[in-house]
């Protein structure tokens, strides 16, 4: 819980203004329409979708078609697109931009995933200059009128570093904003975000908004980021899970007035009711109560992490299968029970050892690529995520 009260500025993504300066990270099998729709109920931002690959949407696929479909509650509507290749992005853009699927468009340059940075895709993808250069510059042009924006890691290891190459391309080929999680594909989600990067990134990309992303579990770390490194918004994502309700503390705290959804008491009434919408949504988006059920008992241990909730009763909520079945077990819970404090705050999700990135034969030796290394490349277009 928040108490910080921080005036800023508001955020712009051209011609988009935000209510409040964050984003939702994209999120593999996390940021779909149910979640997306949860947190906005909460607070104010952004709010972008899973990562959607340039191939499978110009190819239509029939998931990654329904990926992109946005409840008719969700403006603006963002979705971030991965792609390698240069003319399979600019086409992908281009689709969604002429059938007017979306208002914000964001390409990803983070993910770390071995079997994506193998292939020198994700956050291998900006050490080679002239592809970075191009795929921006197409998808730019693109994208007209929709704001384009990109979402990168500083480089693929500490000797590696890509980041403020890849942010002054980016401004020059006339993106809207450019984020950073300030963190190396080596890094995956271990240790700790340099904050300093994004500092660095902001004094190097001048004339559009600079992002951070990378540590931030509360209110108040949004708030020391923004003052620390003077980016113009943050971009939230473990952070949020199990918690929607953070998008109300940040908008308390940064945000416009008015901006933010109802006070949070976190006590674990709050808690159940919010798990339980959650729940709710995923069963709409799913059009399967199923299946729905099934998708939500990923989420039983971040709701509850830190709250008197015992093993057998997150037990059977992780193998429910109906609503009325996760009212009942819900009910047996003490509503009354407060907030436990710092049990239930710091680092959630993922975050693992330091690893050496997997990487194409001899990629590092230069910056251009070669035509085995075109080759490879297409082929990293596979259905991962991260940042």
């Amino acid at each position: 819980m928040s108490t910080v009260v921080s005036a800023s500025p508001r955020l712009r993504i051209g011609p988009i203004a935000l209510d409040a300066p964050v984003v939702l990270a994209p999120m593999a099998g996390i940021t779909n329409t149910a979640f997306r729709r949860l947190c906005r109920e909460y607070g104010a931002g952004l709010y972008v979708s899973e990562m959607i690959t340039t191939r499978a949407l110009v190819e239509r696929n029939a998931t990654t078609m329904r990926l992109i479909t946005h409840h008719e509650s969700e403006k603006p509507r963002s979705i971030q697109l991965y792609g390698v290749d240069p003319a399979t992005t600019e086409a992908a853009v281009r689709l969604l931009v002429e059938e007017d699927r979306a208002d914000h468009i964001d390409l990803n340059f983070g993910c770390p995933v071995p079997k994506v940075t193998r292939k020198g895709g994700g956050a291998a993808l900006p050490w080679k200059l002239d592809l970075f250069r191009d795929i921006v510059t197409r998808a730019a042009r693109a994208a007209g009128d929709v704001p384009l924006t990109v979402k990168m890691r500083k480089g693929i290891d500490s000797d590696h570093l890509t980041y403020l190459d890849a942010g002054r391309i980016a401004e020059d080929a006339g993106v809207s904003a450019v984020a950073l999680h300030a963190r190396t594909a080596a890094e995956f989600y271990s240790g700790h975000a340099d904050w300093s990067a994004i500092a660095a990134l902001k004094e190097a990309v001048t004339s559009v908004p600079v992002l951070g992303n990378g540590d931030i579990w509360s209110a108040a770390d949004a708030v020391r980021m923004m003052a620390e490194t003077g980016c113009d918004g943050v971009v939230v994502g473990r952070g949020c899970l199990g918690r929607p309700w953070l998008f109300g503390d940040l908008a308390r705290a940064l945000g416009e007035p008015g901006s933010a959804g109802p006070e949070v008491d976190a006590t674990l009434g709050f808690v159940a009711t919010a798990f339980r919408r959650h729940a709710e949504l995923l069963v709409e988006f799913f059009e399967d109560e199923g299946r729905g059920c099934r998708d939500i008992r990923k989420h039983v241990a971040w709701y509850f992490k830190g709250y008197p909730v015992g093993g057998d009763t997150r037990a059977r909520l992780a193998t429910a299968s109906s609503l009325a079945e996760i009212d009942d077990i819900l009910a047996t819970l003490d509503w009354a029970a407060p907030y436990p404090g710092s049990a239930a705050e710091g680092q959630r999700g993922r975050a693992g050892t330091p690893k050496r990135p997997a990487l194409p034969d001899r990629w590092l030796d230069s910056r251009d690529v070669d035509a085995a290394e075109s080759s490879a490349i297409a082929a990293a277009e596979v259905e991962n995520s991260g940042g």
